[in-house]
């Protein structure tokens, strides 16, 4: 079942989230968890409408049904709600394998990178994890 956009608070920094799925609710132990970071910092700019409206379900359509659900985080605070956030947008990408996300990806790497600069101006980081709890 789908979920609506919901407001949650973001672990170590004090974020506001917006999470939206794709196939599944909820993440599970096991899964690898592709995180998307956009460090904040003088001059970058976010367009968090064009990320959460138009990007990320281009890139849940591009990756098709090995992508099995994701997530966006919207930066409200750092170590205290008034304390600069150090990042201004977290997206995050689930697969059950390191082997779908990389078959997926690849092929249409091109198309999702080449999107980025319409709504950003921020050279993303980017982590690959694997889901423990």
């Amino acid at each position: 079942m789908k979920t609506k956009m919901m407001l949650c608070v973001f672990g170590a920094v004090l974020l506001l989230a917006s999470c939206q799925s794709t196939t599944t609710s909820e993440d599970k132990k096991g899964m690898v968890k592709v995180t998307i970071m956009y460090p904040n910092g003088e001059g970058k700019t976010f367009d968090m409408d064009y990320y959460s409206n138009k990007h990320m379900p281009m890139v849940a359509r591009l990756l098709g049904d090995s992508l099995k659900l994701y997530k966006i985080d919207k930066g409200i605070g750092g170590r205290t709600p008034d304390d600069a956030v150090p990042y201004l947008a977290i997206g995050y990408l689930y697969f059950d394998k390191l082997s779908e996300y990389s078959n997926s990806f690849g092929p249409v790497a091109g198309e999702i990178v080449g999107d980025i600069p319409n709504y950003t101006n921020i050279q993303p980081v980017i982590q690959i994890s694997e889901v423990m709890e």
